[in-house]
Formats: structure tokens, sequence, C-alpha cells
């Protein structure tokens, strides 16, 4: 459990992998692995988030709770799933909220790695998941993990916008500066939530006239049609 390949975040994060609570995280997922247990995403994107949206460049930070846990679905960011991977429903949901927002065409794939390199950061609080048992590594660790990664943009970063979508992201992101940062809330985009409040929220329109009004560039929602 290294940072290589997302060299920005070592200098802030390097110290977080010598707590204690990272060392039993380490030894969880050991045994996992011990015990012929297939985790989700594969260890090489565990982190890929971080690897994709350098700390530099963060302007929006959108907040998930679990990695999928269906084959070839997950792969390190929240919400997106691999090409090829049928679009999860609360990603159909947003989709269907971008269009009413800004006019963005829907793509026919869940893919969302050009926001993440566009400074959108897609974060899961918990990072790896047992293939099929949803929340199954919750409370191990990655929490106080993600935590620390919120931490460091508030404290470090300028006007970033938090997209806290359900109660579970809300509560996370609870200790964000809101005089230094926009926090936008909304009910969760999955179909059990949605039509309370999700639908109508505009908040890709409202992220882009923040970025705007303080000098940063806005993020082009529109994905590519293919990948």
């Amino acid at each position: 459990m290294v940072l290589e390949r997302a060299k920005s975040w070592q200098n802030v994060l390097s110290d977080e992998f010598d707590q204690s609570y990272m060392q039993k995280l380490k030894q969880f997922l050991q045994e996992q692995k011990d015990q012929q247990k297939v985790i989700y995403p594969h260890s090489s994107n565990w982190f890929h988030a971080l690897e994709l949206t350098p700390l530099d460049d963060v302007k929006v930070v959108i907040l998930g709770q679990d990695p999928y846990h269906q084959p070839g679905q997950a792969h390190g960011l929240c919400f997106s799933v691999q090409p090829g991977v049928k679009i999860p429903p609360s990603l159909v949901n947003i989709y269907k909220e971008l269009k009413s927002d800004l006019g963005v065409e829907p793509v026919s794939h869940g893919y969302l790695e050009s926001w993440a390199k566009q400074g959108v950061l897609l974060l899961n609080s918990v990072l790896t998941v047992e293939q099929g048992a949803a929340g199954s590594h919750q409370g191990k660790g990655w929490e106080h993990f993600t935590d620390k990664i919120i931490q460091v943009i508030n404290d470090r970063c300028e006007h970033v916008v938090f997209l806290l979508w359900g109660s579970y992201a809300q509560k996370k992101g609870g200790c964000i500066d809101t005089d230094r940062h926009l926090v936008l809330k909304a009910p969760h985009p999955s179909p059990l939530s949605s039509y309370r409040g999700f639908f109508g929220c505009r908040h890709f329109s409202q992220a882009n006239e923040y970025l705007r009004l303080h000098k940063r560039s806005i993020i082009t929602w529109q994905l590519p049609p293919q990948v």
C-alpha cells in the first residue's frame, strides 16, 4: 500500500501509512487475500482517484461510500465503472440531472476518468470491498484515511466545490470550512432517493459558476462518447 503513482499526495499522506489503524487495515486485507477472497477494485487501483487528480488540481470533490462489488465494475473512482460495463442506476440518474441542468448528453458508458483528469476527485469513503458483499470492508480503517484526504483538501486548497449526496456523504463532509469552499448537498442519486431532491439540484452548473467566480477553469461535464 503505497502512493507511488500519486506523488502530489505522498508528502501529506505518507505518515498515515505508519499509523496503527493503517497497519490493522493492511493486516485485514492480507488476511482476506490469504483466504482467497476476491477484493475489488484490484490493488493497483486502490488509490486511482488520487493518481488521476493531483492535490493541487482538485476543484470538485464527489464523495461516494463503497466501491461496486460485482466483477469488472470498480476501478477506484466513485460512481464510475470500467468501459463495457452496464451503467449503474445511480450514475444513470447523475446523467439525467446533467442533461436537465446543463444539457449534457448522456453517453453509453459509465467511465468517468475524464472528469477526474480535470480536477474532479471521485473519492469513495471505503476503498475496497469483497466480491458480492456490499459494505464488507467498512469499519476496517479506510474511513480514517479518506477523512484525512478531506482534511488535507480543506486545509491546503482554496475554492473547492464539495458535492455531498446523501446523509452518509454529508456527515463525512461535516468538517469542511464553508468560508473557503462551496458545499452543495442533495439526496443520493440512487433510484431510492433521487426523486426527493437530487433531480433538480443543479449542482453541476452551480459548481462551474463557483469555479468561474473564483477564476478557476470550469469542468467539462460532457463525457467523451467513446472510451
